[in-house]
């Protein structure tokens, strides 16, 4: 958690979150200062350096981890906003508020976030998956907010709908409905953050879709969907899964290449034009390692038991749960077929194509879904 550097301005803003925290239903029980060692650092990220703090939580009784979760992310948006818009605290940001995750980032470049955060360096840390991302800013200006990773992703690339993508959210939240956040999500004025770069905003969608009740992968498919319309090998489940989807969400179109997890599930996604490289090892120890590009860790050639790169559309998954890779027809086969959607006929001629759609959603939105399958629903 980013705070700022005058105690003042840092004790207000906690004892904000901390009054939040309680009206959620969640007790703080206590602040950490983390360790830091900025020696490394040049004049402009100095000049911007927050202190660095993480906050623990415990969770309230009768409620289970995913409602923790969707608790979190609920007293962090609130709090940003009680905190940020009042100018409390200027520097106030949860690079993360989760029970499965600890997000490391700055303004550094890649060889100085072990020396920034030493503690990574301790023999106690540990951890059976991580997302880590290496690059510099093209189109927006570097702060230590805008470094990657993000909450639930690591991107590279852009996404060029980012306009089109912003305006569609925008006009449909008043429309979103969700049984599992019920009436907490009308205490969230602002979904996605605007002031962002293009990655902040697409991880604000996906956590969104995600705690929603989707799984994460169901989430992304919903994002990045493959190149489904004239596919004549794609089965009718999946044809009809992104059928309906699209009357949902709108394609967020790169060219991009995004890493996402959940803190379980660790993978990675091409989106259709496949102009992004993504490569991927996997050793007889059962290290499995995706890059942008081959090489990027030196791994002997002895070692590796099979490698390759990620497809147009295709996805690339771990379930550190089950301890395996999932394919990718694996993946969506599975997500297309829980819940099946049948094809829209699109035989009658001379309708109008906008009026369709909107009478498609009303007439294929499957009445079986269970919501925290669901998620969020939209009334036309």
């Amino acid at each position: 958690m980013y705070s700022s550097p005058n105690q003042t301005e840092r004790e207000n803003g906690k004892r904000i979150f901390e009054e939040i925290a309680a009206e959620e239903g969640q007790e703080v029980l206590g602040w950490r200062d983390v360790p830091t060692n900025n020696s490394s650092l040049g004049d402009t990220a100095k000049s911007s350096e927050p202190f660095m703090q993480q906050v623990f939580l415990r969770r309230a009784a009768g409620i289970d981890e995913a409602a923790f979760e969707r608790k979190l992310y609920v007293i962090r948006k609130r709090a940003h906003n009680a905190i940020r818009r009042t100018n409390t605290d200027p520097y106030w940001y949860n690079s993360t508020l989760s029970c499965r995750t600890i997000v490391y980032k700055g303004m550094l470049m890649p060889v100085q976030v072990g020396d920034y955060y030493p503690e990574l360096h301790d023999p106690d840390m540990e951890s059976a998956l991580a997302l880590v991302h290496s690059r510099f800013s093209t189109n927006t200006f570097p702060s230590w907010e805008r470094s990657h990773p993000y909450r639930y992703i690591a991107h590279n690339g852009e996404i060029n709908t980012m306009r089109g993508n912003i305006n569609w959210m925008h006009a449909r939240q008043s429309l979103f409905e969700s049984e599992l956040f019920g009436d907490d999500l009308k205490k969230i004025p602002n979904l996605i953050n605007i002031e962002g770069s293009d990655s902040t905003i697409f991880d604000n969608a996906l956590e969104l879709l995600t705690l929603a009740g989707r799984s994460l992968p169901h989430a992304v498919m919903m994002m990045i969907p493959e190149p489904w319309t004239a596919h004549e090998s794609m089965s009718d489940e999946k044809k009809a899964f992104y059928e309906y989807h699209s009357c949902l969400m709108e394609p967020w179109d790169g060219p991009a290449s995004i890493a996402f997890t959940d803190g379980t599930s660790i993978g990675a996604v091409l989106d259709r034009n496949g102009l992004r490289p993504s490569r991927y090892c996997v050793t007889k120890d059962d290290l499995v390692i995706m890059a942008s590009e081959a090489g990027v860790l030196p791994i002997a050639p002895e070692r590796i038991v099979s490698k390759g790169r990620l497809q147009p559309g295709r996805m690339f998954l771990v379930n550190t749960e089950e301890g395996r890779i999932v394919s990718d027809e694996e993946i969506k086969t599975k997500i297309a077929t829980e819940t099946p959607v049948p094809r829209v006929d699109r035989s009658a001629h001379g309708r109008n194509r906008q009026t369709e759609r909107c009478a498609d959603i009303a007439r294929i939105r499957p009445r079986n879904i269970d919501p925290a399958a669901n998620g969020f629903r939209l009334h036309l």
